[in-house]
């Protein structure tokens, strides 16, 4: 099967600012050839009126907390929300896991994103959300509290997982452990070691707020990263949600391990976490991804408008535009994704021989009129309306805005069904 997606403004994120008025071509889903192409192909797309762009990479979320959208928001701040959620999360079982993370697969295609990093519970029903939808990701085992229950989740629950992504290479199985305020440091080091020995990843939250800081220096004497560093947890690759209360020493660390950072600046924003200090990453020469966190945190999963929160929130945070150029902003939902998640060999930029995760967002709309520069467009004029087309190795998972491999009437109905018996138990 080829696709031909011609005539579109192409922005291969392979070099700053480097756009390109060409053609695609898609054979089986890998990317044969970008610019100026006279072959034939089995569909051909006229994406005259379109930017093409790589996919986004939602970086850490949690798909499930669909279910609690619009639901606690005016909690005074992340411990309290937490108080209010946990009880919550106690009650869900499988068929709530499964419906609400189907909604959350829409929504994000929905947003141009084709992969994402979740940390939640009993992720094997995420996994059959996802394959059905079409997407890419990589889900969390999910570890708390201390070394004896790590040890159950990876004899019990890690199993169930690993049945239900078979042999996909669509989806990994990392090692998601919630927070120094918690895991224990040593269920922080099974949950590594588990992880080294199947060439796996960490996905943590790590220095979220002041108080998760304080604490820990309270009770270890360390700051969290100093304490994930002094055990090891850094020895695997890494990536870190929020990262707001970070020092240049912290940094430091942080770069020496290659550790990545998430941007979460709808979430710390609304549960009035901080503002994480993107320049320092920057200069620094620290990877920088972008998630939406939750969508109880945030209120939802789109990629359009996380881009356009990063960008505005680090602007009136260091009094200057230049402090999240658009450029910058997108490079990090892309690339910066896929390298934080150990993609960015397959995917994360338009070049031959990468996979063919491709979003293409139109222009002829009233809110992108006139394009002028397509980079600031897409930071700060576009939305999710604007997402026109999506494909996930070549296949479509979207097109002129209907979706195609979920059903997304049935999902909201489900999901509400769910909700409401969630609220009856």
């Amino acid at each position: 099967m080829t696709t031909l997606i011609k005539n579109a403004l192409i922005i291969p994120m392979t070099a700053k600012e480097k756009t390109i008025r060409g053609s695609i071509l898609i054979e089986d889903g890998i990317i044969r050839s970008v610019g100026s192409t006279t072959e034939e192909a089995d569909e051909i797309i006229d994406a005259s009126r379109m930017i093409a762009l790589p996919s986004f990479v939602n970086a850490h979320t949690h798909l499930s907390m669909t279910l609690m959208r619009n639901y606690k928001d005016t909690a005074e701040n992340l411990q309290a929300w937490l108080s209010e959620i946990f009880p919550i999360e106690d009650k869900l079982d499988d068929e709530d896991i499964y419906q609400s993370s189907r909604l959350g697969c829409a929504e994000l295609i929905q947003s141009g994103c084709t992969v994402f990093a979740d940390m939640y519970f009993h992720a094997w029903n995420t996994v059959k959300a996802v394959k059905e939808a079409g997407m890419r990701a990589i889900v969390g085992q999910t570890f708390m509290n201390d070394a004896a229950d790590a040890a159950f989740r990876i004899r019990e629950l890690a199993p169930r997982t690993l049945e239900a992504i078979g042999s996909s290479d669509m989806i990994r199985l990392d090692a998601a452990v919630h927070a120094v305020y918690t895991a224990t440091p040593d269920c922080y080091v099974i949950a590594v070691e588990w992880a080294a020995g199947r060439g796996a990843r960490l996905h943590t939250h790590l220095s979220e707020t002041r108080k998760e800081v304080d604490d820990c220096l309270k009770e270890h004497g360390k700051t969290p990263v100093d304490l994930l560093e002094s055990i090891g947890a850094f020895s695997i690759p890494t990536y870190a949600a929020h990262a707001v209360h970070i020092s240049d020493k912290e940094m430091e660390t942080l770069k020496a391990r290659s550790v990545s950072v998430v941007h979460n600046p709808s979430s710390n924003m609304k549960l009035a976490s901080g503002v994480a200090p993107l320049p320092g990453f920057r200069s620094k020469g620290i990877n920088i991804a972008i998630g939406t966190d939750g969508a109880s945190s945030n209120n939802n999963l789109s990629m359009m408008k996380e881009m356009n929160a990063a960008a505005l929130l680090q602007t009136i945070a260091n009094m200057t535009p230049s402090a999240a150029r658009p450029y910058d902003i997108i490079e990090a939902a892309t690339l910066g994704g896929a390298r934080a998640l150990g993609l960015d060999g397959r995917i994360g930029t338009i070049e031959v021989g990468k996979e063919a995760d491709i979003t293409l967002i139109n222009t002829c709309e009233v809110n992108m009129t006139p394009l002028n520069d397509p980079f600031s467009a897409i930071i700060f004029a576009a939305d999710r309306k604007n997402v026109d087309t999506v494909f996930c190795r070549g296949r479509k998972l979207m097109e002129h805005g209907n979706l195609l491999t979920i059903d997304k009437d049935e999902a909201i109905r489900k999901t509400n069904e769910r909700w409401e018996d969630i609220l009856r138990r």
